[in-house]
């Protein structure tokens, strides 16, 4: 916790130690009851046998041979690859034209063969004005079919041909025939049609494959890998893409309703000594899917045991029952699996219950005479009445790291792309092969060897290298490595920034102002609402308001930075501008194109509540009270529970309670 910190209460406190194990700091979601993945309303399981054959096929079938020709539904070639392409260019183009767009094409794939990186060979080739809509689709479905390494677009009227971009990193990583043929199946877009690549015994080029094709077409794609025999009928793993459901319109079923095109299993995530993201990572391996493809409603305690719900797509119930053992190795147990229709979102529960332990219970060392059981009480009677100050805690940005993750987000809102991939990759003082991996990375910039020193499960480092090692460690690719991890988890490090700068503009407007209310404060008028974004319902001070009382220190928010919020218009906002200078930020910089981030802003009430607080001290009859009636310190716990809204820290709460920081 940083030191600068305020507390709300006037109380004493006292002192004592959390997490002492996992199981002293138990955190259980309370989920939003229309919303919650055990409702009664869930999709039953279904048996294997009841799987819908739709379902079945093509994943559940793995080929029995390499494919790598696009096909129809019975599996023959696709009649549009055909010669008629060549002929249709020849009617739409005339035989010049034509002819001079073979010359283009011709020396473009000698440019790429020659080359060995930037955008060698000719920029583009003029079709002339093509003013015939269908003419110019003619056009487009044409040169794609006989030409799958060019792409056509229309300025104007104009069609110009160029070379496909994404044609060309496929081809440096499989073969010629097989980048044609996927980009011609990817053209034809037959419904229920597959593509497999040639077998592959490399497991590490499989993954690079299997990422290339999920970053360019992951709307319109997904992969699996099988085992096939190949040529030498020797067992090896090959790739099979095919369109994803939702691409298809609903068909409808015989009683008239829609079928479900996407699969959903919902399950209950229990967790110990674990980070969220890290515990997905090991599912995510585990049933071969993208850490994407999980949701969940928040970030849960590394060092506690937690229960979240959680749902993944592509996965069936039977699936994530075959691997609960195993998981039972890594940490977590997997309970209540059960079919369910929707996905999760952030921030979509009720709020979180805890129980905890403290152990080690003695006075501060500035109180040592009073009595304990008296500093207890008054301490939660305190807190119960008043609330505390609704900061992030600690776990947001990494407690204990050389690295915190402000730090990270702040280059990245920096743009300063390679001090922040520097600054990932940065180890902690141990001796394991996580860290080691990093500080090999850092002496050497070697992504390719990095990879294979790093676990399997570490799927955000994993991400970033392999786009380092394509991209090499400089701007551009430091920025397609940031690229190459979720959306979620990139803005994940620029909202521990944010987080870190609405702690310390806390502590400066309690220090400045207090618990009053004073003109240019931002309120909620309403209470129910629990965080505002980017509406009309934050609502400034007057000065004829603070005369009267109007509003209590409970409706006072704070703007989260961003580009689209108001600050207070007292000192605290000009504190804003002055504190964001300082990181060279201005307030409109809240958007980082290059890596696709927006960050609009939002608003948190600076205190918060706790909700059904109880608690009792544990310990034998003698351990408890000594012959003066006053604690033994030593052998006594104090058991603590409460339920806190969401994005309301426990270790928030505890620190108001016993002023102590953790």
């Amino acid at each position: 916790m940083l030191p600068s910190l305020s507390h709300l209460t006037q109380h004493t406190g006292f002192r004592g130690t959390i997490k002492n194990s996992p199981s002293d700091f138990v955190v259980t979601e309370i989920p939003v009851p229309q919303h919650s993945v055990s409702d009664a309303r869930a999709e039953p399981l279904q048996k294997p046998s009841e799987v819908p054959p739709e379902r079945s096929s093509p994943w559940l079938q793995p080929p029995k041979k390499s494919r790598t020709e696009p096909t129809g539904p019975e599996g023959e070639p696709d009649p549009r690859t055909g010669p008629e392409g060549a002929s249709a260019l020849d009617s739409l183009l005339g035989k010049p034209t034509s002819e001079l767009l073979d010359k283009f094409a011709s020396d473009l794939k000698d440019a790429w063969d020659l080359e060995s990186g930037g955008d060698a060979g000719p920029g583009g080739f003029s079709l002339g004005p093509v003013l015939d809509k269908k003419d110019r689709a003619g056009l487009h479905s044409a040169v794609r079919q006989k030409f799958p390494f060019l792409v056509t677009v229309t300025k104007g009227k104009e069609m110009i041909v160029e070379g496909n971009a994404d044609y060309r990193e496929l081809r440096q990583l499989v073969t010629e025939k097989e980048t044609s043929d996927f980009f011609k199946f990817l053209d034809a877009k037959l419904e229920n049609s597959t593509f497999s690549f040639e077998p592959d015994g490399d497991k590490e080029h499989r993954k690079v494959v299997h990422h290339f094709i999920n970053r360019k077409f992951g709307k319109l794609l997904e992969t699996k890998s099988f085992t096939v025999t190949d040529v030498n009928d020797q067992p090896k793993m090959s790739i099979m893409v095919r369109f994803r459901e939702k691409n298809w319109s609903r068909k409808r079923s015989a009683d008239g309703f829609q079928e479900k095109q996407d699969l959903y299993t919902a399950f209950t995530l229990q967790k110990e000594n674990l980070e969220t993201l890290e515990a997905i990572g090991f599912l995510a391996a585990e049933l071969g899917v993208l850490p994407s493809d999980f949701s969940y409603t928040g970030i849960k305690d590394k060092k506690a045991v937690t229960y979240q719900p959680m749902v993944v797509k592509k996965v069936t119930p039977e699936r994530l029952k075959e691997i609960a053992s195993k998981m039972e190795k890594k940490g977590m147990r997997i309970h209540d699996i059960h079919s369910t229709c929707q996905h999760l979102r952030l921030g979509q529960l009720k709020g979180n219950h805890f129980d905890i332990i403290v152990r080690d219970l003695k006075h501060h060392s500035h109180d040592p005479s009073a009595d304990l059981k008296e500093r207890i009480s008054e301490a939660m009677e305190s807190v119960k009445t008043k609330g505390f100050i609704n900061y992030y805690g600690p776990q947001r940005f990494g407690q204990g790291q050389n690295v915190q993750t402000d730090q990270i987000g702040l280059a990245l809102l920096n743009e300063k792309m390679v001090k922040a991939v520097k600054l990932f990759f940065t180890p902690e003082d141990t001796d394991d092969p996580v860290n080691n991996a990093k500080r090999y990375f850092l002496q050497t910039e070697d992504a390719k060897g990095t990879l294979t020193m790093l676990p399997e499960f570490k799927v955000r480092e994993k991400m970033l290298l392999r786009a380092l090692n394509r991209y090499g460690v400089n701007h551009e690719g430091c920025t397609k490595g940031w690229l190459n991890i979720p959306h979620s988890m990139r803005i994940f490090y620029v909202h521990a920034y944010c987080s870190k700068i609405w702690n310390e503009a806390a502590s400066y407007r309690l220090k400045i102002y207090g618990t009053k209310v004073v003109e240019g404060d931002l309120v909620l008028p309403n209470e129910n609402d629990e965080s505002v974004s980017l509406n009309d319902k934050v609502h400034v001070v007057t000065a004829s308001e603070e005369s009267a009382n109007k509003y209590s220190i409970n409706q006072v928010v704070l703007p989260m930075v961003g580009h689209s919020i108001k600050y207070p218009s007292n000192k605290v906002g000009q504190w804003y501008h002055e504190r964001l200078s300082k990181d060279e930020l201005q307030m409109c910089r809240f958007r980082v194109s290059p890596l696709q981030l927006n960050i609009p802003g939002c608003y948190r009430l600076i205190v918060k509540n706790v909700q059904n607080l109880s608690y009792f001290l544990e310990g034998s009859e003698k351990g408890i009270e000594n012959e003066d009636n006053h604690l033994n310190e030593s052998k006594v716990s104090l058991h603590v529970s409460f339920d806190l809204d969401p994005s309301c820290y426990a270790t928030v709460c505890l620190r108001e309670i016993m002023k102590c920081d953790f």
